[in-house]
């Protein structure tokens, strides 16, 4: 029997506003009927009179998702509130604008809102080197993450907080809501040897943290080779109970596949099986990550035994691609309230999605997609139960152990309630 549910949204409509200063960059951003609850790090950082940063040279680890609760990018903020002071701005992957594509590399370039040299952490260099932060007494942190291991912005935060602990410089993160929540821990732990720049810290895969608790966390648990002095400028308001919707905060699209506070909650569910080649997650639409569909797959059959497996708060409808012909599957609808193990969800589709697939994804995959595909799940262990057409289930089982020790160990880096 199919489980059907209606998605509720507290967003009034996403909306392509143009974001302050930038004219044309058509940043996608979700506005909500309600003044917003949640004060970010950035807005404490001002109220503070800049007391974090206390007369010295900034650098600032930024891009288009760095806005303050009023909407104002907080590139801007700063260098309103500190002049000269804030003296090199550096980007993750995505860009300074997050409209380069996963994987792109982005060049060095000069900032055209600030004027200030933007340095790339995502093309020659990844980690910040001595002569990008010569002129920078303490860099700050303040990008949206999405509560995903494999996402870069958390490698980015913490090559960068090495970067700083070699060179004597101090470390500001400026705290941010997980969009996840702070409760859901999901998934496979980082198992040792497939550290990457899309695993840098053994979390699980769902980490429910913060990026000021990761980075509390970071250091207390020795996963910075050289740790700098850190202080994060908590948030006001934020409950780890909370999805985005309840903050009132506007959203900004993290990047070009993530536009949408609910994305993430999606790029969750089918990110890994989206490693693999013969499939297709919707890439490439109005709907990124919220497909599940491969080459001669019925998607009528794959929603029914899909629907069958005892998943909540989470509807599975057919879906033919658009711009994969041939590729049948399931459109998801997720519940962002409901408490459903996502990454048992992801391993249910990528059982179900290589089993009925007319193509094999794994024999005809490269190397370096089965090496991708381990890195972003942790370990070897999804290959090769794929492989060997073992249930998903003793994946999740395999999971729990970890996650209660990681539940158990997170516990004293904890900000919020």
């Amino acid at each position: 029997m199919n489980r059907r549910i209606i998605l509720q949204s507290a967003a009034i409509g996403a909306a392509s506003l143009m974001l302050p200063g930038c004219a044309g960059s058509g940043v996608l951003r979700q506005r909500y009927p309600r003044r917003p609850r949640v004060k970010l790090g950035i807005d404490q950082l001002v109220q503070s009179g800049f007391a974090a940063l206390d007369g010295q040279r900034v650098g600032f680890i930024t891009n288009q998702t760095s806005v303050d609760q009023a909407g104002t990018m907080s590139r801007v903020v700063l260098q309103r509130g500190l002049g000269p002071r804030l003296t090199a701005l550096f980007g993750p992957e995505h860009g300074l604008d997050t409209r380069a594509k996963a994987g792109d590399h982005v060049a060095n370039a000069q900032d055209p809102i600030t004027g200030l040299p933007a340095y790339s952490l995502y093309g020659e260099h990844r980690k910040p080197t001595p002569a990008m932060l010569k002129d920078v007494d303490v860099l700050v942190f303040d990008i949206q993450d999405i509560g995903v291991r494999s996402y870069t912005y958390i490698s980015t935060m913490i090559l960068a907080m090495e970067a700083c602990g070699e060179a004597g410089k101090a470390f500001v993160v400026l705290d941010r809501p997980n969009p996840l929540g702070g409760i859901r821990m999901q998934g496979p732990p980082l198992s040792p040897g497939f550290e990457s720049f899309v695993s840098q810290v053994p979390v699980p895969y769902l980490h429910g943290l913060t990026i000021g608790e990761l980075a509390r966390m970071a250091i207390a648990k020795g996963w910075v080779a050289k740790a700098p002095k850190l202080t994060v400028v908590q948030m006001a308001g934020w409950e780890r109970r909370m999805n985005w919707a309840d903050t009132g905060l506007t959203w900004v699209a993290t990047s070009p596949n993530i536009p949408t506070w609910e994305s993430p909650f999606y790029c969750a569910t089918t990110g890994i099986l989206g490693e693999l080649k013969q499939v297709d997650i919707g890439i490439g639409t109005a709907k990124p990550f919220h497909y599940a569909a491969g080459p001669g797959i019925d998607g009528a059959t794959l929603a029914e035994s899909l629907s069958q497996q005892g998943f909540h708060d989470i509807q599975f409808k057919p879906y033919q691609s658009q711009v994969k012909p041939g590729f049948g599957g399931v459109e998801l609808i997720i519940d962002p309230r409901g408490q459903t193990d996502l990454m048992a969800v992801a391993m249910a589709l990528c059982a179900e999605v290589v089993a009925r697939s007319a193509k094999a994804p794994l024999s005809g995959s490269t190397a370096s997609t089965r090496s991708l595909f381990n890195k972003v799940y942790g370990s070897e262990a999804l290959w090769s139960a794929l492989e060997a057409g073992a249930p998903w289930q003793k994946l999740v089982a395999d999971w729990q152990e970890p996650l209660e020790q990681f539940k158990a160990d997170r516990g004293p880096h904890l900000i919020y309630r």
